[in-house]
């Protein structure tokens, strides 16, 4: 089912789109980094190395950045078919967002009170996904 979108909705999530694709792009790196044991180029801060190092970093075997790969993919898509006017895609691109943003919250409380390190790439996503979130609530709703 196609609704006509505003203006403003349709920009909202070509921007969320763009923001996607930027997080897309970190997790992407950190996922590769992960599985091939490659060391990251972190600017020579030991904190990257001790948070993306810690048991904290996979679930279940698999590193955490892949999931925000597959959910970074996932906005991106729900944003563009957003955009495009399917109704349910706002909804799933907000149930997506919602989800990575209380992901990030326990991440970052790990981060803060459990590692007393900060990854540079994870604080990057961090920002990329309060962004999202702002988004998600700013979206006029199509009724």
């Amino acid at each position: 089912m196609k609704l006509t979108g505003s203006r403003i909705s349709i920009s909202l999530y070509t921007i969320a789109a763009f923001i996607a694709l930027l997080g897309l792009a970190d997790a992407t790196y950190l996922t590769v980094q992960a599985l091939t044991g490659e060391t990251l180029v972190c600017g020579g801060s030991p904190d990257c190395f001790r948070v993306l190092g810690s048991s904290y970093a996979r679930v279940a075997g698999i590193p955490v950045a892949a999931f925000g790969t597959l959910a970074y993919f996932g906005v991106f898509s729900f944003a563009m078919f957003a955009a495009f006017g399917y109704a349910r895609a706002r909804a799933f691109l907000t149930l997506t967002v919602g989800t990575m943003f209380l992901a990030t919250l326990w991440l970052l409380y790990v981060q803060a009170f459990v590692l007393h390190a900060f990854c540079r790439y994870c604080l990057f996503s961090a920002a990329l996904v309060f962004g999202l979130s702002a988004i998600a609530v700013l979206v006029p709703s199509s009724r």
